[in-house]
């Protein structure tokens, strides 16, 4: 059997054997080896000289060499280089693998680095929504136990104590008041209004995620403070009510106290107050500077759908599955009326007149129904829709009303002729949530599958806002439609506005 060198892959003249790996070298290739780097070059450990175990061969004859001196000088030279030669290959052989093993390592290593890097910038996101949610932040009162409110409430639904003449007359006094106002004005438009040109301009101002938690996401419904439009009211699917001052992008106060969604919220105009509606059956007054629930009013026997103030500031109006309409003093807590829609069908919502004589209602049957607050009687119906009635809007100056259902259709009604005047009607399958007329009667919001602003008479749609990436809930009108506020299930408020007003926000959206 030959023996071959591990080295140069031939027979070697003087073979030794390494104790380290057991393999067959030539001994001046091999010794060349170690004196350069010490180490058994299959395994790697260390190895001297001295170590190496000649092995005992028959010795090979070569054929005798020319007499001629250059040609062996020549062929000795040869040999070395190809000594040479084989080392470095080896060697280089050697380099190969082991950057081989390196380069593999290192991309495993590089590989778990980015899951984990993935992971933790979830994680952070995830933490910095919910810092955003829960921290501490400016004028934040933290919520007071509201036992007593629950209390005087108590745990089934409340018992009507019917009208006084003193209601009726103050109720009477404050249409009155409001109809000389209203006349007065007359078609005037109000100083400082956003013209059509620039609501076709606006762009979006700013975007605030964290009203909400965000293991809960959605944003059901919002409002505005009247006499402070800087102040935001959202109702989210959290359970919480949140108040927003949109200037200094701070949270005034979390609401806490409902045990399921919050669907209706209402800005007192004149205090400090806020009303929220829930499907817990229950429509709660809070104080906003102590975050305090300061009357329970527990009107219903179901899910509270509609909710509206009536001018005076004094009286609530609300709407329930339990196909009942109840008008409450949020003053005392008490349940002045509450009566029945004779139709035996859920009212899905609610909204009172400029004037608060009359009211209006939506049905689970499509039916927009007009009551008389006094006489407690229907005096209207409109019917025309399909699928159940999701928002009505009455316009400022009391002879409009817009309506929406679940038909992707907006219909406007004439209050003096009772009739149907206009259908705007929308794409297939677009969902609307909610209308809104802005404090002039100049500008019709819609909000559902995006948002929309339309002029008013002549009905033509001036703007549509896409940048919600999910169903808009909520729409609001600032003060003299200078800015428009959306809410929506992606768990946004959003502030759209003119451009000029943008310049400092617009860094900030997110």
């Amino acid at each position: 059997m030959a023996l071959y060198c591990a080295i140069s892959n031939e027979v070697p003249e003087i073979p030794v054997v390494s104790p380290s790996s057991g393999a067959v070298f030539e001994r001046r290739i091999i010794e060349k080896y170690i004196i350069e780097n010490g180490v058994d070059p299959i395994c790697g450990k260390e190895l001297s000289v001295e170590d190496l175990i000649e092995i005992k061969t028959p010795p090979i004859v070569k054929p005798k060499p020319p007499s001629a001196t250059s040609i062996p000088a020549t062929l000795k030279s040869m040999q070395d280089e190809w000594d040479a030669l084989m080392l470095h290959t080896f060697t280089q052989r050697q380099q190969l693998q082991t950057a081989r093993q390196e380069l593999s390592h290192a991309l495993y290593q590089h590989d778990a680095a980015c899951r984990v890097i993935a992971r933790l910038t979830k994680e952070v996101t995830a933490a910095r929504e919910a810092l955003a949610t829960l921290k501490p932040q400016a004028g934040i009162v933290a919520p007071q136990p509201t036992h007593a409110a629950e209390a005087a409430a108590g745990p089934g639904g409340a018992v009507a104590i019917g009208m006084s003449a003193e209601v009726v007359s103050r109720l009477q006094e404050r249409a009155t008041a409001l109809t000389q106002e209203r006349k007065r004005r007359g078609r005037t438009v109000p100083e400082g209004l956003v013209t059509p040109e620039q609501i076709r301009s606006f762009l979006t101002l700013a975007s605030h995620p964290g009203l909400h938690s965000a293991s809960v996401p959605g944003i059901l419904a919002l409002d505005i403070n009247p006499s402070d439009h800087s102040r935001i009211l959202t109702g989210g699917n959290d359970r919480n009510a949140t108040v927003f001052n949109k200037d200094t992008e701070q949270v005034v106060a979390i609401l806490k106290g409902h045990t399921k969604k919050v669907t209706r919220v209402i800005y007192h105009p004149d205090e400090d107050t806020v009303i929220t509606a829930s499907p817990d059956h229950t429509i709660r007054v809070w104080n906003v500077p102590t975050s305090q629930t300061t009357v329970l009013l527990r009107s219903h026997d179901g899910p509270v759908t509609g909710l509206s103030l009536h001018p005076t500031g004094d009286y609530v109006l609300s709407t329930s599955t339990d196909q009942h309409w109840a008008f409450s003093d949020i003053r005392t807590g008490a349940l002045l009326t509450k009566v029945s829609d004779s139709s035996g069908v859920s009212l899905t919502t609610a909204q009172f007149h400029p004037d608060g004589l009359i009211f209006g209602t939506g049905t689970e049957n499509s039916q927009v129904k007009i009551w008389d607050l006094k006489e407690q009687s229907n005096v209207a119906n409109f019917p025309g829709h399909v699928g159940p009635v999701t928002s009505i809007s009455f316009s400022e100056n009391g002879y409009y009303l817009a309506t929406a259902a679940e038909d992707s259709c907006v219909k406007l009604w004439d209050l003096r002729k009772l009739k149907n005047f206009k259908t705007i009607q929308l794409e297939e399958g677009y969902a609307i949530k909610e209308l809104c007329f802005d404090g002039s009667g100049t500008y019709l919001g819609v909000a559902g599958t995006d948002v929309r602003v339309y002029l008013c008479r002549q009905w033509q749609e001036l703007k549509v806002f896409n940048e919600h990436t999910a169903s808009a809930t909520g729409l609001r009108f600032g003060h003299h439609a200078h800015y428009l506020a959306s809410t929506s299930m992606d768990r946004t408020l959003k502030i759209y506005g003119i451009e000029s007003q943008s310049c400092s926000t617009m860094g900030r959206l997110v």
